[in-house]
């Protein structure tokens, strides 16, 4: 009994790490802001990038600079889309109030980590060959506290939302929504930093599936795009949190480098994105979601840097809450 179930828990994580892997659904729909749609490039200045403090280097007294490290020193092949830009982020947040941002819980676990990292709107490039990223010093924000978080490995549940260190005067809260969820085949539209590049704008993805917590979609999205707002197409308005995915890169030992991973629009088994209706702490604009404080525990430990070819995921993932089953069975 006890080979079987060993055999049985094999055969379900071998085939888990196969759904996880990362990929492009189709064609990679990933575009700078200039190049979106007006509604979406506005809707991408109220999007920053989460980047540890000690990236940021000062060009001028007005100005920060991010070059170096791109995907393309990490093993990705040059000529992948974006190899030479910076890819200095490791998560991606939206604006939910004037001080208020929200990203994946797994993002932001700790005070020290809320102390450790800033984030930065229009961490953005103008054309694809581009290899830097200046900053405005007005567009960095420093985490100022964790409002609420969850990380929950039975319901799948991931969120944070952070109080900013002050408020954000010059971009627009974006629009959530207000109730009900959205319906297998809705469009959607990913903004965020994917493998921690420059913010990037994705249409294209469409819902394969939602329940109570999160919808599952296809969206070209990679490692750094946890905590990207996702939006509905057709009105702009915010339906979640992407939160989950693992390998984006695969090898090519023709190249002797990695590559992305592509297959078709409806194969695999879809993006995790968490419903912003399943999210607490929200502002009290929202009001079919109240305001929930929880306390988060304070990790001392420093951060290890992010790969930013890997699809962070913290403590959640398929493969525990399969164990945690296994365990109870």
């Amino acid at each position: 009994m006890r080979k079987s179930v060993f055999a049985l828990s094999l055969l379900i994580l071998s085939q888990v790490a196969i759904a996880e892997i990362k990929v492009i659904y189709g064609e990679d729909n990933r575009i700078e802001p200039a190049y979106a749609d007006k509604i979406f490039a506005t809707l991408a200045k109220s999007t920053a990038a989460m980047i540890p403090n000690y990236k940021f280097k000062e060009l001028n007294s007005e100005q920060y600079i991010f070059e170096g490290s791109t995907l393309a020193d990490s093993g990705v092949c040059e000529s992948e889309p974006f190899a030479n830009q910076p890819a200095a982020a490791n998560c991606s947040g939206f604006l939910v109030s004037e001080n208020t941002l929200v990203t994946a819980g797994h993002c932001m676990t700790s005070q020290s980590k809320c102390s450790s990292y800033s984030w930065v709107f229009d961490y953005k490039v103008d054309a694809s060959s581009d290899s830097e990223v200046v900053v405005d010093k007005s567009s960095v924000y420093k985490c100022k506290s964790i409002v609420s978080q969850n990380l929950d490995s039975v319901t799948m549940n991931d969120y944070a939302v952070i109080e900013l260190e002050k408020v954000v005067t010059d971009r627009e809260p974006l629009t959530l929504r207000s109730g009900g969820k959205p319906v297998v085949g809705d469009e959607l539209v990913v903004i965020g930093h994917p493998s921690g590049l420059p913010t990037k704008v994705a249409d294209g993805g469409v819902v394969r599936s939602v329940n109570d917590v999160y919808l599952v979609a296809s969206l070209d999205t990679y490692g750094g795009n946890s905590g990207s707002a996702v939006f509905n197409a057709t009105d702009g308005v915010v339906e979640g949190i992407l939160v989950r995915g693992a390998t984006d890169y695969v090898y090519d030992s023709s190249k002797g480098c990695r590559v992305s991973n592509v297959m078709g629009q409806s194969e695999g088994r879809g993006e995790d994105v968490t419903l912003i209706s399943s999210v607490e702490g929200l502002p009290e604009v929202i009001e079919e979601l109240p305001l929930v404080e929880e306390e988060v525990a304070q990790d001392e430990n420093e951060e290890e840097e992010a790969d930013p070819t890997v699809h962070e995921v913290g403590t959640v993932s398929w493969i525990e809450a399969i164990l945690a089953w296994l365990r109870a069975t």
